[in-house]
């Protein structure tokens, strides 16, 4: 088993990018305020256990439906496009009614689905296609210990950079995300035709 520092550097920023937990700070700040406190550990540990259980079982249940890895990141691709989208133009695509207002915040809506939700997820398949699974994992580990760093100084950074700051970011990592969707549609869309 051998680390690829590169892999490992591109599934950490793919994730980062997708997960959005800086351009989340605000919807973590509105979660603490309307629940009170945060587990910020919980959180962080059930978000990366849904992501590294997918990304062991995601393709068995795939093969199970009859769909294959390479088309299900085509079909991730798209979401990431989307995603990316969402974060440059500042335009909200799904939104949750929010009717269901949970008794914790912890798990859900913040570590399913705003973690580890249907991005995060896709994500995994689509990038399990390209890279070791090893590396995968590095950078999944890596991202929810930078998520609970975040989590819990998500006051302090949100006063550090401010909301302009927040948006750049933002805007920044759609950018990224856009051109990691392009490249992930362009290599397996044609190992659909081989």
């Amino acid at each position: 088993m051998t680390f690829n520092f590169k892999q490992i550097l591109t599934a950490f920023m793919v994730l980062f990018a997708v997960i959005d937990i800086i351009g989340n700070i605000p919807i973590i700040i509105d979660l603490r305020k309307k629940v009170g406190h945060i587990q910020s550990e919980k959180a962080s540990l059930i978000a990366g256990f849904i992501m590294i259980v997918f990304l062991f079982l995601g393709q068995s249940l795939l093969s199970l439906i009859g769909i294959d890895v390479n088309s299900f990141a085509v079909a991730g691709a798209f979401i990431l496009f989307f995603i990316a989208l969402e974060m440059i133009l500042g335009i909200t695509l799904y939104k949750d009614d929010g009717n269901n207002a949970p008794i914790t915040a912890t798990v859900f809506p913040l570590a399913f689905p705003l973690i580890a939700g249907p991005g995060s997820l896709t994500t995994l398949l689509s990038l399990r296609a390209e890279f070791d699974i090893q590396n995968i994992i590095v950078a999944v580990v890596l991202n929810v210990i930078f998520l609970y760093i975040v989590l819990k100084t998500s006051s302090k950074i949100e006063r550090l950079i401010g909301p302009s700051g927040i948006q750049i970011i933002r805007k920044i990592f759609g950018v990224i995300l856009l051109a990691i969707s392009v490249k992930l549609f362009a290599q397996n869309i044609k190992m659909l035709f081989i």
